[in-house]
């Protein structure tokens, strides 16, 4: 479980994160989601400790994130950020060996090996493991980002949008392939989504925030309603039950 208790970050006088005390599953898919400026890319980066805190702890499985070796750390969880450019001209099967750096500090195991293997069929990116990077489409470059992360083999994997920039096939794509890591090798998995339908749709938890805190926190039927989100965003709702998801109009 990772255990987020007053976690607070702020920018001169302004706060972005406010005190926000969480626990966050061993297993299952939470979204976080907010407007722009709602401190959601920021908790994420406390979370994984990219960023300090100004004020709290977090803890995954008892281990004290700020106070641990980052070794250590990058042993328990994962993170893909926001912005996953490479300049380098590296092949898929290179991007997800670095996944494995924690474990081996740059000298690849036969045990490395098979899990970048490993993590590359199960992405269906075997047969694209020498293509660069470069030559990918988006969908099959945030794919190759996801095989990464795999490969670290982390009980807790965090993403920052991870459907960035993608098409609506491609989006779908990861938010099945987070899905079935969820399911099939129960991993937790915490990301922080702009589009409230693919979190409703894909979601066991969603957490909303506004202005650094946390104004809902729920399975998606109690967080998916016209009062909730216009809380949330400021905005009209409609929301219907559509083959069991609730899923909201807000394009008026």
């Amino acid at each position: 479980m990772i255990a987020v208790d007053n976690l607070t970050k702020s920018y001169g006088p302004a706060t972005v994160v406010d005190g926000v005390s969480l626990q966050l599953p061993q297993t299952g898919i939470t979204s976080i989601i907010g407007p722009n400026g709602a401190g959601k890319s920021t908790l994420l980066s406390m979370i994984t400790r990219i960023l300090g805190a100004d004020a709290g702890t977090v803890t995954v499985d008892g281990v004290d994130v700020f106070a641990s070796p980052g070794k250590k750390v990058a042993r328990l969880l994962s993170v893909l950020r926001q912005d996953t450019s490479m300049t380098a001209r590296i092949t898929v099967r290179e991007l997800v060996e670095f996944g494995r750096f924690p474990h081996s500090g740059g000298r690849l195991t036969p045990e490395c090996r098979a899990a970048v293997d490993e993590a590359l069929a199960y992405c269906d990116l075997t047969e694209l493991e020498s293509r660069p990077i470069h030559e990918l489409s988006g969908g099959q470059r945030q794919r190759a980002f996801v095989a990464m992360v795999l490969a670290q083999d982390t009980r807790y994997v965090l993403l920052d949008e991870p459907l960035n920039n993608l098409d609506m096939a491609h989006a779908t794509g990861v938010m099945r392939l987070l899905r079935r890591l969820a399911e099939e090798r129960g991993k937790s998995i915490v990301l922080v989504l702009h589009d409230i339908n693919y979190a409703s749709a894909h979601s066991d938890r969603i957490i909303a925030m506004r202005d650094g805190a946390v104004v809902h926190d729920g399975p998606p039927e109690s967080v998916i309603t016209p009062h909730a989100l216009h809380e949330v965003y400021g905005m009209e709702f409609t929301v219907h039950r559509i083959e069991g998801d609730w899923i909201a109009a807000y394009y008026r």
